[in-house]
């Protein structure tokens, strides 16, 4: 059992994360007749229209199916009488709409001239057009419209959303996957419709904001959109209409406070909590090179890009994401108050330093399961008594060299917490079997951007002076380095 006096470790109100629906519900459904471009002979069934497919049934209540058509493989659908040619051949009944997909066109309903008896609007396929549509981009406006372009909020950079995209002629919105929610937006599974890659895409409500925050909507993407780093998440495209800002990126594989929380102790082992903390540091040291503090990291921010034991890890949510010099300071209002260091609390004056004690509480609450502070007692108090920072449960069980480095970045005053350099090169992170599982990441992933070869040398002779064999098969160059390939540009 844990101190009753620790706050168990647990997602922040901030990142509120929702479950996926077992089932995704019915929108629609109903007999209709179709034919396709392969197959001029009319067929009827009885469809059924729900967030990620379109089913068609041979009856209404039998489970047996003739045929699934997935939303994400529906590239474009145009109402068949906005068609120039919208005419039918002489005899023949026209159809309502088109659905187009990579291999295969389907032409879908009857538009009847003098409506049979029983037949309605809906029977016809007006009614099913309108609501495939609208199932094909949740959240979108039929009389959005892209802009071209927005100025950014970060300087320097310049926000270019791409002109003229329909983003819903592109992407397939799943609004049943919710992944997650940042400061403005909700993150929800997606799949690019030609390729059927997964994708994650931030839907971001500009009404629900005054237009003077408009500029700090865009900073998550300004920024991303200037980063090129094995260690942050990739932004794949950007769409902007009157209401939303849609933001397409990568999708992985859950976050770090899952696998602390779903670890057997509800905390990580040393070896894992180094190897992903390495991963952290390496980030920020290349955010921090180009000034660009991410001021809201904590384990729901950093990005499991595989399933692995030891995974890759990418950073994410830059919405308080702040450019910030290495001697400058700045004031706003920032993160989430369980990893935010003192002197934001505070209303201090605050700098890139703020991120480092964010990481000295990654790696407390990484091997504890537990925050670090309590509520209703200050800090400095805390910090100063050993004996309540560290109790004997866990902490016993975790190696001195460990506490040292969160003693060192859990620092009150600015000046003596450690930077990213500085903790990289403290004796708990100086590890041989930590950089074994981080050359066989670089060899996994094809690229060496963690390690640096110059260390090939040590580690050599410490594995020859230990008796340990040294693994040959590694991923051996060239050297990727993030922060001289943009120095260059």
């Amino acid at each position: 059992m844990f101190d009753s006096n620790f706050i168990p470790l647990m997602r922040v109100v901030q990142s509120v994360r929702y479950n996926k629906k077992k089932n995704s519900c019915v929108l629609m459904e109903g007999w209709l007749v179709h034919f396709t471009s392969k197959d001029s002979m009319r067929k009827k069934h009885y469809w059924q229209l729900d967030s990620k497919c379109i089913t068609l049934f041979h009856n209404e209540t039998g489970g047996k199916f003739y045929k699934e058509i997935p939303l994400s493989d529906i590239l474009h659908i145009e109402a068949f009488d906005s068609k120039p040619n919208g005419l039918a051949k002489d005899g023949e009944t026209p159809h309502c709409f088109e659905l187009l997909t990579d291999t295969l066109v389907y032409y879908v309903g009857e538009r009847r001239s003098t409506p049979q008896r029983g037949h309605n609007r809906a029977d016809s396929g007006d009614t099913w057009y309108r609501m495939i549509r609208k199932a094909l981009m949740p959240g979108m406006d039929d009389s959005s419209t892209p802009k071209k372009s927005s100025q950014s909020s970060i300087p320097g950079a310049f926000l270019e959303p791409q002109q003229n995209l329909d983003i819903s002629h592109m992407y397939q919105i799943f609004p049943d996957e919710v992944l997650g929610s940042g400061q403005f937006g909700i993150v929800y599974g997606g799949k690019h419709r030609k390729t059927g890659r997964d994708v994650a895409i931030k839907i971001i409500d500009k009404l629900r904001f005054p237009s003077r925050q408009e500029s700090q909507l865009r900073n998550e993407v300004a920024i991303l959109q200037n980063l090129r780093s094995h260690g942050v998440v990739d932004l794949e495209a950007m769409c902007e209409t009157p209401e939303r800002i849609y933001v397409v990126m990568e999708k992985l594989h859950g976050d770090m406070l899952e696998m602390i929380l779903s670890s057997d102790k509800g905390r990580l082992p040393e070896r894992i909590t180094r190897f992903i903390v390495t991963q952290i540091l390496m980030a920020l040291r290349h955010l921090h090179a180009k000034n660009i503090v991410h001021c809201d990291l904590k384990p729901e921010n950093v990005l499991l890009a595989t399933e692995d034991a030891f995974p890759q890890v990418k950073l994410c949510d830059f919405g308080f994401a702040r450019i910030i010099g290495e001697k400058s300071f700045r004031r706003s209002v920032v993160g989430t108050p369980a990893y935010l260091a003192p002197e934001v609390l505070r209303n201090s004056g605050y700098n890139r330093s703020l991120d480092m004690w964010s990481v000295g509480v990654i790696i407390y609450v990484s091997l504890s399961g537990t925050f670090p502070f309590n509520e209703d007692e200050d800090i400095n108090d805390q910090i100063r008594n050993a004996a309540f920072m560290f109790p004997k449960n866990p902490w016993n069980e975790i190696s001195n060299d460990a506490i040292t480095l969160i003693s060192s970045l859990l620092q009150v005053q600015i000046r003596r917490r450690f930077s990213v350099d500085k903790a990289l090169s403290q004796p708990w992170m100086q590890d041989f079997q930590t950089w074994l599982d981080l050359r066989e990441l670089e060899t996994r992933v094809g690229q060496r951007y963690i390690t640096h070869e110059s260390d090939d040398a040590r580690w050599q002779r410490f594995a020859e002076e230990c008796g340990i064999e040294y693994p040959q098969h590694f991923v051996m160059g060239p050297q990727y380095d993030e922060t001289e390939e943009e120095d260059e540009e």
